[in-house]
């Protein structure tokens, strides 16, 4: 439940955070633009006649599409139809959402192996099985969690030391990859979201057709491009998603396999430990 709630958290901040950006540009742009307005207001009060031809010969000139970056997007937005893109958006933030809890856990459930081997190997040595299991507990990460499964049971043999490793082992593999399966979901959702709009987008245009009898390129036009839009913004999710997932899906394998390889070398410490008894 609290991982649940942090998540809608980091969604409903990512969201703020994105509508915030996009109010105080606009702002901005709407203050630019009123000064620009009031210069122009200036020097056209202040123009010659012969200012005034030239102006008309300049004002052939076709206008220059300088939008800032995020007008363009909300624009491409109202096109693409706001229930459409409004999905595909929500599909995005709530990816993302997943993706950097995933982040943020395996960062914090990494661990050095090697540091945390020889502390337990010297606290064998000095204070037993005892201060080795303190060491573990005063660590974080999945690793550490295993070794004091293991350290557990050590009095029941190494054979059942082994077995404690590898199930438990299981169990933090299985913590490690929690809600990967969402995040795949959300990476083919939203490319079907954008088809559904795609095919949407395409009825409503071979609908203006039959309403006018006549195939004229200015019915079609607006559904083919919110057909187009929304499989494109579907596509583009998907791919941002698809990198996070598969940076998430590299940082686990690189946990299993200290995992798997710091569970042996602790097998071998407890095996000299005992031998050495």
């Amino acid at each position: 439940m609290k991982k649940l709630i942090a998540l809608f958290t980091l969604a409903g901040l990512l969201t703020f955070a994105t509508t915030s950006m996009v109010y105080a540009q606009d702002e901005n742009t709407n203050d630019e633009q009123a000064t620009t307005e009031q210069v122009e207001n200036t020097e056209d009060a202040a123009q010659t006649p012969a200012d005034d031809a030239i102006a008309e010969e300049g004002s052939a000139a076709p206008e220059s599409d300088d939008k800032p970056l995020h007008q363009q997007l909300k624009i491409k937005i109202i096109e693409g139809g706001p229930m459409f893109m409004g999905f595909v958006i929500l599909t995005l933030i709530l990816g993302l959402a997943l993706c950097f809890e995933r982040i943020i856990y395996l960062n914090l459930a990494t661990t050095n192996t090697h540091k945390l081997l020889t502390k337990v190997e010297d606290a064998l040595n000095d204070g037993g099985v005892e201060a080795a299991k303190e060491v573990c507990r005063n660590t974080r990460g999945p690793v550490a969690s295993i070794f004091y499964q293991g350290l557990d049971r050590y009095d029941a043999g190494i054979d059942v030391v082994e077995k404690s490793v590898v199930s438990y082992g299981s169990v933090q593999m299985g913590q490690l990859e929690n809600g990967l399966t969402w995040i795949a979901l959300f990476i083919a959702l939203a490319p079907m979201l954008g088809f559904m709009g795609t095919v949407i987008g395409m009825i409503g245009a071979f609908d203006a057709i039959e309403a006018a009898g006549d195939i004229n390129p200015s019915l079609v036009a607006g559904g083919i491009k919110v057909a187009l839009i929304t499989t494109v913004s579907g596509l583009i999710v998907a791919m941002v998603l698809q990198v996070f997932y598969n940076y998430i899906i590299g940082k686990i394998d690189s946990i299993v396999n200290s995992m798997e390889d710091a569970s042996i070398t602790l097998i071998d410490i407890l095996v000299e430990f005992k031998a050495k008894k």
